[in-house]
């Protein structure tokens, strides 16, 4: 009885958090969602994107930030800032920012 309880806050514990992102609805088993982070009265020409990954949350890379979207886009002045974050819970995750501007 002791070792299936110690299993189960074993698993328990190598499960939470795990390929998790940003969501306007939390984090399901399949997740594939957009939200908006920031925006301006402004219009963008141009378009940046950066991506961050994770794999069961022991193996996460990737620029998932504003300033890296800008830099993909050559963008000084940001518009708008959104996120789409996709993923299976909990193996894997990938986030990425696309940023508008000029």
């Amino acid at each position: 009885m002791l070792k299936k309880i110690v299993t189960a806050a074993a698993l328990a514990t190598l499960l939470s958090g795990c390929a998790t992102g940003l969501s306007p609805v939390g984090v399901g088993l399949i997740t594939d969602v957009k939200g908006p982070i920031t925006a301006t009265t402004a219009q963008g020409s141009k378009q940046g994107t950066s991506c961050a990954t994770t794999i069961i949350g022991l193996i996460n890379k990737g620029d998932a930030s504003i300033e890296g979207a800008k830099a993909n886009g050559s963008i000084s002045s940001v518009a708008s800032a959104d996120y789409h974050t996709k993923g299976f819970y909990p193996f894997f995750g990938k986030t990425c920012v696309t940023v508008t501007g000029s």
